[in-house]
């Protein structure tokens, strides 16, 4: 196993393959063990793994920031320098597509491409705290839910997601802006991408990513029929042609 230090904590990273390099960013409740299934589908590439702080096998924190997922592009930019690459592919869902795009802010001289999967856009849904609430409260009584948290996060996963909630839920009240920057200086082209019918975005995705691309230099957006969260393991076939298809033209 490999970890690199960031800030006195141990994260740890997998390289798989080669090729260009596509780095895969998980989202929240989470961890690489997601993109595990779906590897095969970017056979062409080097895929590097990350888990962020406090999930996975990286180290635990006692308190997650309020703004994770900046802090976590800083951790992607960290991994980034630690293996020398200069013109990584970036892949994030649900969460994990703030991180990318925020990386992309932090240091585009690193970045080649950025895909954002299945998450809300430039803003949280004003009913994001009750959404969230409910969903953490009925994870923690499904039995599936539960597997699945258990496999992908680890023994703990209870005190990881009740830590991602507090962290989150201070987000919201701090009212704090996703990014670092304004989407219309964002260099790297963006792709966005998300099903049609995903119960865990916004309902009005389709404008919401029209609205994006119509901000950024270079962008685009593909929805796709099959529902699921996220898109990039529900519909993993058909995002994955997409990728690779835009990594092609852009990297």
């Amino acid at each position: 196993m490999s970890f690199f230090s960031f800030k006195g904590k141990n994260i740890f990273y997998e390289t798989i393959g080669e090729g260009k390099p596509l780095v895969f960013l998980h989202g929240n409740t989470s961890s690489s063990k997601l993109f595990k299934p779906m590897l095969p589908l970017y056979k062409d590439f080097q895929v590097i793994l990350i888990d962020f702080l406090g999930y996975g096998q990286s180290d635990r924190l006692d308190k997650f920031p309020t703004e994770l997922w900046k802090d976590e592009a800083r951790q992607t930019i960290a991994l980034l320098e630690h293996l020398n690459i200069s013109n990584a592919n970036l892949v994030g869902t649900s969460g994990g597509a703030w991180v990318a795009i925020n990386a992309a802010f932090l240091r585009p001289d690193l970045i080649a491409t950025v895909t954002a999967d299945s998450f809300h856009g430039r803003t949280l849904p004003d009913d994001f705290d009750e959404e969230l609430l409910a969903e953490r409260s009925s994870t923690m009584a499904d039995l599936e839910a539960s597997q699945f948290y258990h496999w992908c996060i680890g023994e703990d996963w209870k005190d990881v997601i009740e830590r991602d909630t507090d962290s989150m839920w201070r987000l919201i009240i701090s009212r704090r802006e996703l990014f670092f920057d304004s989407l219309q200086i964002l260099q790297a082209p963006l792709l966005l991408t998300a099903a049609k019918k995903d119960k865990a975005i916004r309902p009005n995705i389709e404008q919401e990513y029209q609205a994006i691309v119509g901000e950024v230099v270079h962008g685009q957006f593909k929805l796709f029929d099959k529902p699921g969260h996220p898109a990039i393991e529900s519909c993993c076939e058909e995002v994955a042609e997409t990728i690779n298809q835009f990594i092609y033209e852009y990297s």
